[in-house]
């Protein structure tokens, strides 16, 4: 009798593919279009979200480029690049389970999802150096901002010929005049705070984007061991690689805006 209820109520659904349709869609292409709208809309939201950041940006940067100039000096650009190109080749790999996923090859899938997943721990771990050392040199967001360190690259007397300051360093000749000028050459500009308040809020944001896309990957991760996914039904892979793209193009542009400003 139960039997007979569970066909009956199954066929008043009219899900014959996937246990895994919602009772509400009528068909797994009906899930998956529904899916595929709700994704969008969210990832709308989102680009309007960074595109106020982004706006923010571009206003102070016009009003003040020498304070963006002068802060770049303190960004690895090293780091920077690595961090673009695992976040690049983390998109191939969650492009290429979304492929594995709708050709039914679990273990391709399980796979690409673990790469997917060690780039974006990679990516988060070289946050963290840089985040880390930021906070030991004390160029921070804010009132906090106190740096103790010159950026990178940086001279004393800027407008100083290289070869003077080698040889007055050998020479050991420097008079007062010269002490107050190198001082006063170190100092950055004025609200130079704002460059890494700008910077921090963008890139940490991003950071919880990455961390919220860790989440939804490790749920994908355990639900590929499971075997959910099939060719018929995938759309949860393809709704997180949709996410994840667009999380890898927000850095795409966050690397040249801030590391590449020199």
């Amino acid at each position: 009798m139960s039997e007979a209820a569970s066909h009956s109520s199954h066929d008043d659904h009219g899900h014959h593919g996937s246990p895994f349709i919602q009772h509400h869609f009528n068909d797994a292409e009906h899930q998956f279009d529904s899916g595929k709208f709700g994704i969008w809309l969210f990832l709308v939201q989102e680009i309007l979200f960074f595109s106020a950041l982004f706006v923010a940006y571009i206003v102070y940067r016009t009003q003040h480029p020498e304070i963006f100039l002068y802060g770049s000096h303190y960004l690895d650009t090293t780091m920077g690049a690595i961090n673009t190109g695992v976040l690049i080749l983390s998109s191939f790999t969650a492009a290429m389970a979304v492929r594995c996923a709708q050709l039914g090859q679990k273990k391709a899938l399980i796979g690409c999802l673990l790469i997917t997943l060690l780039c974006a721990f990679g990516f988060l771990g070289i946050k963290y150096v840089e985040y880390s050392h930021k906070i030991h040199t004390g160029t921070l967001f804010g009132a906090s901002f106190n740096p103790c360190t010159t950026p990178e690259g940086a001279l004393l007397r800027p407008d100083e010929p290289e070869c003077v300051k080698e040889a007055m360093a050998l020479s050991g000749v420097a008079d007062a005049s010269e002490v107050r000028m190198a001082t006063e050459a170190e100092k950055p500009p004025a609200n130079t705070n704002m460059f890494f308040t700008i910077y921090f809020a963008m890139t940490g944001l991003h950071g919880i984007h990455v961390l919220a896309g860790i989440i939804v990957f490790f749920w994908l991760l355990f639900r590929a061991v499971k075997g959910h996914f099939t060719p018929d039904y995938y759309g949860p892979v393809d709704f997180a690689a949709l996410y994840w793209h667009l999380v890898d193009l927000i850095w795409i542009f966050l690397f040249p805006l801030f590391y590449l400003i020199d």
